[in-house]
């Protein structure tokens, strides 16, 4: 008995997109919907992997002003200081709160770092058919998409500042262009994650390993 589990394709069952439902593959050839929501079924998710690639890309290429360009500028009698996410940190650290600033860190620096290099990881085992520990990189994809969100924790601080602020007319607070890009890095992950369809990496061991 082979310690490879059965696949969905191979017992003869397509997953709706939608409703997660399992269909009998002869739907998707009878008539192409599924059986419970009626939703168009599709045996991998279209053009899965160009899409997760360029959505991957565009996150790697908005990183750098992400880091590099201030997320917030802040005026206060007269005076303008900018802040980029690391200026930030150092900040909240010199401050003593350094809970906090442990915390931006992870979600801002570590967290969109390790989530791109996951994907990459991902897309290149795919494409090369890899054989490796598939249930691990199932598992490792089902992270990645599960804590993508907590990267926004760093755009959630910057409006709560400004509510703060601006309700004590202390200073004023306004978002960078440093913010923007660094939404853009979170969002395109986000979707980088949604676009690729771990099932890809199962179809791999339904061809033969080679072995050298």
């Amino acid at each position: 008995m082979s310690g490879t589990p059965s696949t969905a394709t191979a017992l003869g069952l397509i997953l709706c997109h939608d409703c997660k439902r399992l269909n009998d593959a002869r739907n998707l050839k009878a008539h192409g919907l599924c059986c419970r929501c009626g939703s168009r079924l599709h045996a991998r998710k279209p053009e899965s992997l160009a899409r997760t690639w360029a959505l991957t890309l565009t996150a790697c290429l908005l990183y750098v002003p992400a880091n590099v360009l201030p997320v917030m500028t802040v005026l206060m009698t007269g005076r303008s200081e900018a802040d980029t996410i690391l200026s930030g940190v150092k900040a909240l650290l010199i401050g003593g709160m350094w809970p906090l600033a442990l915390l931006v860190f992870f979600a801002s620096i570590t967290v969109p770092v390790l989530k791109l290099l996951v994907l990459i990881f991902l897309l290149l085992s795919v494409q090369m058919k890899s054989h490796w520990r598939p249930r691990e990189r199932t598992a490792l994809y089902r992270l990645t998409e599960t804590i993508g969100r907590w990267s926004m924790i760093d755009i959630f601080v910057i409006a709560i500042l400004v509510a703060l602020v601006q309700v004590g007319a202390l200073a004023s607070i306004t978002a960078g262009p440093g913010a923007v890009a660094f939404g853009g890095v979170v969002v395109s992950t986000m979707l980088a994650a949604i676009s690729f369809d771990p099932r890809l990496i199962w179809d791999a061991m339904e061809t033969p390993h080679e072995v050298d």
